[in-house]
Formats: structure tokens, sequence, C-alpha cells
């Protein structure tokens, strides 16, 4: 048994049982045995790779997006370039390295920022980009950046925040919840009183019984943060993560280990808990801004910004072995069978007639 399992097993048995979103905080943002706190969990010898670690052209293509969304909302300078939830800098790295390539003068006159909560991941950022010529600002919160227009991106960053979850029982929902089974262990149970209807998702009107669904109110709450310092101040916004472009009926929530999935309950702070992104949600809120969203697949994205032609560009230089890596990585970036169809993507800018 994980510290972290046995310590929540205490806390139910002192309090009763716990809503999905707060055994989800718990698992990955506990300060002494959360998964984020205690661990680097990125790569092959961690337990997921993401895309910046598959291949430098994922960041590369990002850098040039951001670039271009600079030029289209009017090339302001100053400009803040801003990445939320930057895992261990490779992401960032690869921006720098490619603004830098584009515009010198532009990666000069710009301020470049790293949001991230937790210290360790922080130190190893710092270690990532040590080697960089750019002057790197580290923030908690978006609120502290520079009151400049902002270029944000996010990868993987929607998927982690907790999530509530609501299950058909009888004539009405409940929340779902983790309480203990007879034998003191962790188990999903349905919450003692029902909840207003109303406040769930349209598609779970006709849900069958048993059947679940989702909501995230914390990753509104962060979306509306980021869009309304994008409308306040001016900007854009790049994010990238696995998930749906249209509402749905169904349980998404996942704890992955040393790239294999594994019971949710299983090891509490050992494992990394996600689950899918609603993007139609998230785009409702940034429209409630006054701001224009876009939304594709990450294959249509990265296929759009040149993926095969920068691929190419690469493997002309490349022995073999190098040309197949490279062959691989668009595959599994951007191929519809790895992370080209289940990943999503949400383009934030100003509507037309702001940037005209």
């Amino acid at each position: 048994m994980t510290p972290l399992k046995a310590r929540i097993i205490d806390l139910i048995g002192a309090v009763g049982p716990i809503p999905v979103n707060e055994y989800m905080a718990l698992c990955l943002f506990d300060p002494r045995d959360g998964y984020y706190t205690t661990r680097e969990p990125f790569g092959a010898a961690g337990d997921f790779v993401t895309a910046p670690e598959i291949s430098q052209m994922f960041g590369e293509l990002v850098a040039v997006w951001l670039y271009q969304a600079w030029q289209t909302i009017g090339r302001p300078l100053p400009v803040t370039i801003a990445e939320i939830g930057p895992g261990r800098g490779t992401l960032m790295k690869d921006v720098l390295r490619s603004v830098s390539r584009l515009d010198p003068a532009f990666t000069a006159s710009a301020s470049f920022a790293m949001i991230e909560t937790s210290p360790r991941l922080t130190d190893i950022q710092k270690q990532t980009l040590a080697g960089t010529s750019a002057g790197i600002g580290w923030h908690e919160t978006i609120d502290t950046l520079p009151q400049t227009p902002l270029l944000i991106v996010g990868n993987e960053l929607f998927d982690a925040v907790p999530i509530r979850q609501f299950i058909r029982a009888g004539a009405g929902w409940r929340e779902r919840v983790i309480g203990l089974d007879d034998a003191d262990d962790l188990r999903f149970f349905a919450g003692a009183g029902s909840v207003d209807a109303t406040l769930l998702p349209d598609e779970a009107a006709d849900a069958p019984q048993g059947a679940i669904v989702e909501v995230a109110p914390a990753r509104a709450a962060l979306m509306a943060a980021i869009a309304g310092r994008l409308a306040a101040h001016g900007g854009a916004g790049l994010f990238l993560d696995y998930g749906h472009l249209q509402p749905g009926v169904g349980d998404t929530l996942q704890a992955l280990r040393k790239h294999n999935h594994e019971d949710v309950l299983a090891n509490p702070g050992e494992a990394d808990l996600t689950a899918h992104v609603d993007f139609a949600a998230l785009a409702a809120v940034v429209r409630a801004h006054g701001l224009d969203v876009q939304l594709s697949t990450q294959g249509e994205f990265l296929l759009g910004m040149g993926l095969l032609e920068r691929a190419g560009l690469l493997g002309a230089e490349a022995n073999e072995q190098a040309r197949q890596t490279i062959a691989d990585a668009v595959e599994r970036l951007a191929g519809p069978d790895a992370m080209g169809q289940l990943f999503k993507v949400l383009k934030i800018l100003p509507t037309p007639s702001k940037t005209s």
C-alpha cells in the first residue's frame, strides 16, 4: 500500500467518502506524497512520453504558430511568451531555439515565462533551460505575468486538472465518490444525495442507468482566467491535449504508470491520473470572453503547420536510422492511430474585428 493510500483510507474513515475531484487532487498534488510532488514522470524512464519528448519537430512547429500569432495580433512589443504546465522544459527549449532563428530581434525584445506550481519540476526546468540565452521568469499562476500582450501555450495541461463525476442512479443523478468497502479498501460508490440534472451536460438527459458524466469546473475556471487575461491585454493561446471535440457520456478517468494503464484506485500518488478533455466546454468559456476559438485534431494542426516538410528537411541530412526515427515520430505525433486523432488542439485568437 502506498503511503498516500493509507492516508486517504484514514481520511475517508474519519470524514466519509470523498468526491472524485478531491481524490484526484490528493493523488496528483498532495504536498507530501502527490504524484507531481514526488517524481519526474516524463520520458521513457517515467510513466508517459509527451509530444515534445518524441521529437524536436513538435516544439519547432509550436514556435512557428506562436510567431505567426504574434504577427496576426499586430506584432506588439513588449510581449510575453509563456508555457503553462511546462513539464521538464523541453517544449520551451525547442520554442526558444526556433524563434531565435526565425527572428532574433523579436526574441531579444520578448520576455519568456514558465507557469509551474511544483518546486521539483521548476528545478528540472531550470536545468533543461540553463543553456539558453533568453531571460526566463517562473510564476505559480498567470496573475504575476508581466502586464503585456501574452502568447501562451499549454501541452497536456487540462487532462490533469481534477474532474467531478456523476452517475445515473434511479430517477436522478448522484455524485460519484470514493469510499471504503467491507475490507477497508478503496472503492467507487454513488453518493448519498441527488444532484440537480440541470447542472449536468445536455447529453445526460437520455443517459441509461449506471452511466457516468464528467464535469470539470476547475478546468473551466483555469481557462476563464487565461481567456480573461487575453481579452484584457491581448494575445493568443494554443492548447493541445487528449480529449473530444464534442461532449459525451462516459468514464474517461484513468491511471497510467510505467507506460501502462492500471486501476485508478490501486496506487494513489504513484500513478498519473488524467481524464479526457471536453474541448467544446473549454471553447464555450473562451467565446464567452469575446475571443475567437479554432478547434482541430493534433494531426490536422501539425500537418497544416508543415510537419511533413520539416521532417523532410531533417531527413535530408540524416542517415537511414535517423530518417526512420523521424518517420516514426511523424506517425506518432500526427498519425490517425496514434496521437494525431486522439489529441485535439484549441487555438485562441482575438476576434477578426480586433485584429484588423
